[in-house]
């Protein structure tokens, strides 16, 4: 039975005013890779590839590890893109070639009222092939079991982003400040 499940989370973020703006922060895409998973789950591939090990998913009496291979880059002034471009799903040897997943995502500082806040979206699709036990299921109970276990996915990474992001953004911060002070094209907000 091929079936699909699908996800979509938002991301609104106040971000704290630093002495260098997190737009300057932001043209450093690779940071913000390190803040969506452990280190141990994220390997870098090549020039804005990177390769996520996700956490072992649970899905009825199935157990996955969907790794994927995303495309990470930043478009002016400070928008991060990312795109899944490959993957593969390890705990199962049923149909891997039937499993697809498609991830999306969207985060850009903006200005309102004086405040910088980091708004973002991600879209996840997972396309798959289940085996015979599930054919058995109504439709409508393994969609709603899947679409909330993506969700579920991208709600964990959208803790982590908001937690890490900020605070590799302020140790980012001190950094700077401490090997030199910022000159005023550095501090500068390019949104006003």
């Amino acid at each position: 039975m091929d079936i699909r499940f699908s996800a979509s989370l938002g991301v609104d973020l106040v971000v704290p005013e630093q002495p260098i703006h997190i737009t300057n922060y932001l043209r450093q895409p690779q940071r913000v890779v390190n803040a969506l998973a452990a280190s141990s789950q994220i390997e870098p591939m090549g020039e804005d590839v990177y390769r996520l090990k996700m956490r072992q998913l649970n899905f009825m009496t199935l157990c996955i590890q969907p790794v994927v291979d995303m495309q990470v880059w930043l478009t002016e002034p400070a928008t991060i893109n990312l795109k899944s471009i490959a993957c593969d799903v390890r705990g199962i040897e049923y149909n891997r070639d039937k499993f697809s997943l498609d991830l999306n995502g969207k985060l850009a500082p903006c200005q309102q009222h004086g405040i910088t806040y980091l708004k973002g979206k991600a879209d996840l699709v997972v396309q798959v092939e289940l085996p015979p036990p599930f054919t058995f299921m109504p439709r409508p109970l393994l969609e709603t079991a899947g679409n909330g276990l993506l969700m579920s996915v991208l709600s964990t990474i959208k803790q982590r982003l908001m937690q890490q992001l900020l605070d590799d953004y302020r140790n980012w911060v001190a950094v700077q400040m401490e090997n030199n002070a910022p000159t005023d094209s550095i501090a500068v907000n390019p949104l006003n």
